[in-house]
């Protein structure tokens, strides 16, 4: 709850339209991007830029990480010419690469295996608009993917009520629903039965069907998550005060049901939190609190990423 309450002191600030807060001036951020993304790209690169640093975009044929050239040489190389490296890769095991070979804090954009910033961002968004995250009950409705895993990791240190609701066979990684049942201080719940599971929610939350990466199998998978599908009747049964979240992109087909709401269930209408993300990452790493005091990035300690242990 720390990383979240510095990260509504900053929004705070930035909303004010207060620039004498800089405490990235002079600062480089590279950006690997093996994964394209709009929303993650603008989230970060106008966040830092608004904190004072300057971002450089690295697309999938900048870098080709494992192919081109070895993950631990990229790491090295970019860690001499920037600051912070954040990374939106598809294998989990190139951002715990970049960590171990980085000199410089590296930020998990998103891997195949979880998405943290995602969460952070939708934590503070559920903070702001019902008051608080602990004890509420979040409702995750689709494939068991990297949103759910971020989830439950979250819920290994903050207690709040999560379920996913997915098919047979979409269920989430069981080690990581094992981590968070054994921390001991949420109820988590893996569920087949999406109606039962919405039953009292306080956010319902949906991702895409097939992620990137998976497109050949969409055909299969619309067919399988057609009982999965957030609409005005599935709503009905969350809380009076339910709020609908989706992480985006989304099909458009999809949401249009929830678009189309009547007044009365307007509290189900869509929440993001693309700027959000920006401000609870930053407020997570060693460096931020080393540049807001003035000490030199060189005497922050071991690289730091997103991850689970």
């Amino acid at each position: 709850m720390k990383i979240l309450n510095s990260a509504a002191e900053v929004k705070s600030i930035i909303k004010s339209r207060d620039r004498s807060f800089q405490p990235f001036k002079g600062k480089t951020m590279a950006m690997i991007f093996a994964k394209p993304s709009m929303r993650t790209r603008f989230s970060f690169e106008t966040g830092f830029f608004l904190l004072g640093g300057y971002a450089i975009y690295l697309g999938p044929d900048d870098i080709q990480m494992g192919k081109r050239e070895e993950t631990r040489d990229v790491a090295r190389v970019l860690s001499r010419y920037n600051d912070i490296i954040m990374a939106r890769v598809f294998a989990h095991q190139d951002i715990l690469d970049l960590a171990k070979y980085s000199s410089v804090p590296v930020v998990n954009g998103l891997t195949d295996y979880n998405h943290p910033c995602q969460i952070m961002a939708d934590a503070l968004t559920i903070i702001e608009h019902i008051g608080q995250l602990e004890g509420a009950k979040v409702v995750y409705v689709g494939d068991g993917n990297n949103i759910v895993h971020s989830w439950l990791l979250l819920a290994a240190v903050v207690p709040f009520h999560f379920v996913c609701a997915c098919p047979k066979g979409f269920e989430p990684d069981e080690r990581t629903v094992e981590k968070a049942r054994q921390a001991g201080i949420s109820k988590i719940e893996i569920t087949n039965d999406v109606r039962e599971a919405v039953r009292g929610a306080d956010i319902v939350y949906s991702d895409v069907w097939a992620s990137m990466g998976q497109k050949e199998e969409a055909p299969y998978r619309h067919q399988v998550f057609q009982g999965f599908q957030v609409d005005e009747a599935l709503m009905k049964l969350a809380g009076p005060k339910a709020y609908f979240m989706h992480c985006l992109p989304a099909e458009r087909r999809l949401l249009m049901a929830l678009w189309k709401l009547p007044t009365p269930l307007s509290s189900h209408r869509l929440r993001t939190g693309c700027m959000r993300r920006m401000l609870s990452c930053f407020t997570l790493y060693p460096p931020y609190s080393c540049w807001r005091t003035g000490i030199d990035n060189s005497r922050c300690g071991e690289p730091v990423a997103v991850l689970p242990d």
